[in-house]
């Protein structure tokens, strides 16, 4: 459907536009990317169409905000981007070609995709079909498959981020949020991410993992089935709020054309528990394949299904007949036999058999009236206890698992609603996956069947439960992790150069904001812990050698060369490298670890300087000028008079060498002669 929309020269996720007065049209980045117009424009970076000069290609360039370029968390999620879609090798996943620094703004190379956005095609077609919605999905699961099996969480989809080529491919693109997969992935203080597209557990809890991509497909799937999303409001906080309290509805609500299974699929996947979704993209995948099936299969009603043939033992009036003697008993065969409908003769049913047919029909008559007795009192019984049990007072409750995370008012009116009382005192309980104040437990325990019109008491979380932290500072590594696995989760550690500590020993440890946890006396049970890990001292012997060498040498410890700063040297040659950067444009040392991006200082040769008039100045003042300027000072070869008269006041200077204004090296010598 979308490819007929595309034919008007759309680009990428947006129609190409020129625009001339962008500095970037025309620049050749790298030396290989030629930029050729304007795709689309984000919060974070832009996006070009440009030609790849060494392949002779049409690409997609993204190239970060110059404003971002000293921001070392946006570059480093920029760099993350190119990570993460260069290790998905998919049809359904745009392909990342490249990334590189180029001047201040770093940049990524992506394949160029004529065509549009799911959210354009949306935004011009309104609610889809149900089949062009699983088309659609079923693509984006695909893609979203092999990110999970390469353990990679999205944490941004969107319809922006879905593009529909005009050759009839679907890809997603944008991996800027992407993280690796954990069982939690924390994504922060803040939330990242679109807030229509946000999992109940990133709005309360800032946790996310392959359960949080699939709840993000299913708010997808309701947009396309419906044209409009589930949740709506004036400010992101209302939306957010929804979210995180409230069940995504079935989109039949609004479209009354959706067919109830893909119902069950959307709420499947919007579930608010993540443990009621599915476990990643696969599953939800092998369960969309199974839905097509049963939609595209015609099943047969009850009125047209046919019954089963059964087949009818004989039964002759005969067999009940005793055999004459000499003879084999009518009926006693295992042949099938016709039913003989016909009435039995008078002659056949007058026989000495009458009496004693009758006597066991008696027999049975009274042993089935006190069967039914039996029965009737039981059921009696049953229906009594039953409603004792069931409606009366015997009846029995289970404390629902469902109040958990619940606040204290919203749990207090879920067990009034099942006929319990709450009692007003409320306790306290430990727990890792419960926010501070939400119900964690009760007492009687959750689960627990208890009489109806029992109290239960509520036990609020107070989060982890704190174990007093160790000393990491000092500690090797292997025995800071040690003490971690006590109490606590360890994080990826950080490698941090520093010239004072031994390479193998801990520097700092941080909490799950990045905090330093020196000095910090307890922490709670199962946080996660990041220890930075001294790396050794910075390589010292880069002074004169070739950016070339000196680039090679710290990539070898780690280190990525993303520019250089031009400094006057006296001692290296023009163009050779002088030093690393390690210091802040404050002057501030400059923290430094493996993975970081570095720039390196390069010799613009010797400085020249003009040296200034100080003939006939004050010798105090003379002397400061050039001191100032970076000069070095001797006496005229006077017979010392100049040297002797240099502690009186009021001399003056009679003459200097170099003459002033002459132009030579900073830090030359000037030759001064001083006189009354």
């Amino acid at each position: 459907m979308w490819q007929s929309r595309v034919q008007d020269g759309s680009a990428y996720t947006q129609k190409v536009s020129v625009n001339t007065t962008d500095p970037m049209i025309g620049r050749l980045i790298d030396g290989r990317y030629q930029v050729r117009s304007r795709i689309a424009r984000g919060g974070m970076a832009t996006v070009y169409l440009a030609t790849d000069l060494r392949l002779e290609r049409r690409v997609a360039v993204k190239v970060m905000h110059g404003h971002l370029a000293d921001d070392s968390q946006f570059k480093q999620r920029f760099i993350q981007e190119a990570r993460s879609a260069a290790r998905l090798a998919h049809p359904n996943v745009v392909n990342v070609f490249d990334q590189g620094q180029d001047a201040d703004s770093a940049y990524l190379v992506m394949e160029y995709l004529p065509g549009i956005t799911l959210r354009d095609l949306m935004q011009e077609y309104g609610a889809l079909t149900s089949q062009q919605t699983i088309d659609i999905t079923e693509a984006v699961l695909s893609g979203l498959a092999a990110a999970h099996k390469a353990g990679i969480v999205h944490r941004d989809l969107k319809p922006e981020n879905v593009l529909l080529a005009d050759d009839g491919r679907i890809k997603i693109g944008d991996f800027g949020l992407a993280r690796a997969a954990s069982a939690n992935t924390a994504t922060g203080a803040a939330l990242l991410g679109t807030i229509a597209y946000l999992s109940p557990e990133l709005v309360t809890r800032g946790i996310a993992d392959t359960r949080s991509d699939i709840y993000a497909v299913g708010i997808m799937m309701f947009e396309m089935l419906t044209g409009e999303q589930p949740f709506k409001g004036e400010q992101p906080m209302q939306i957010a709020y929804q979210h995180a309290n409230d069940t995504v509805p079935a989109p039949s609500n609004k479209n009354s054309k959706v067919p109830a299974e893909l119902d069950e699929l959307v709420m499947w996947a919007t579930a608010r528990d993540p443990e009621e979704r599915p476990r990643d993209a696969r599953a939800m995948l092998d369960q969309l394949h199974d839905t097509e099936s049963l939609l595209s299969t015609a099943l047969p009603t009850g009125s047209t299904a046919t019954q089963r043939t059964m087949v009818l033992p004989a039964a002759s009036t005969e067999r009940f007949m005793p055999p004459a003697p000499g003879q084999t008993p009518r009926g006693a065969t295992d042949e099938t036999q016709i039913i003989d409908a016909r009435p039995p003769s008078r002659n056949a049913v007058v026989s000495d058999s009458t009496a004693a047919l009758t006597r066991v029909s008696q027999k049975r008559r009274g042993r089935g009236l006190a069967l039914f007795l039996v029965v009737l009192l039981l059921a009696a019984a049953a229906g009594a206890a039953g409603w004792y049990f069931g409606a009366g007072p015997g009846s029995r409750v289970v404390i629902p698992a469902s109040i958990v995370k619940m606040t204290p008012v919203d749990a207090t009116a879920a067990l009034t609603k099942l006929g319990l009382k709450v009692n007003p005192t409320r306790g306290q309980a430990y727990s890792v996956d419960v926010p501070t104040g939400a119900v964690a437990q009760t007492s009687p325990a959750i689960g627990q069947p208890v009489t109806k019109g029992a109290a239960v008491q509520l036990l609020l979380s107070q989060g982890p439960r704190p174990f007093d932290l160790p000393t990491f500072v000092g500690q090797t590594e292997k025995d800071a992790d040690a003490l971690i696995s006590t109490h606590w989760t360890a994080g990826t550690p950080i490698r941090q150069f520093d010239a004072k500590v031994p390479a193998g020993t801990v520097i700092d440890a941080l909490d799950a904001k990045n905090t330093s946890l020196n000095g910090v006396a307890t922490y709670g049970e199962k946080q996660p812990i990041t220890l930075v890990i001294s790396a050794g001292p910075l390589p010292g012997d880069l002074s004169g050698k070739s950016l070339t060498d000196a680039t090679a040498e710290l990539k070898g410890i780690g280190l990525t060369v993303s520019g250089t700063v031009d400094v006057f040297s006296q001692d290296v040659p023009k163009g050779a490298v002088v030093g690393l950067v390690t210091t802040k444009a404050d002057g501030s040392p400059l923290t430094i670890r493996t993975g970081d991006l570095v720039q390196l200082q390069t010799s613009k040769g010797k400085e020249q300087v003009a040296v200034p008039n100080v003939v006939g100045k004050k010798w105090s003042d003379a002397k400061k000028a050039l001191t100032d300027a970076g000069f070095k000072i001797q006496f005229a070869n006077d017979g010392g008079l100049s040297q002797a008269l240099a502690p009186f006041p009021g001399v003056k200077v009679t003459s200097i060498a170099p003459n002033a204004g002459n132009v030579v090296d900073k830090g030359s010598t000037v030759t001064v002669s001083l006189g009354t």
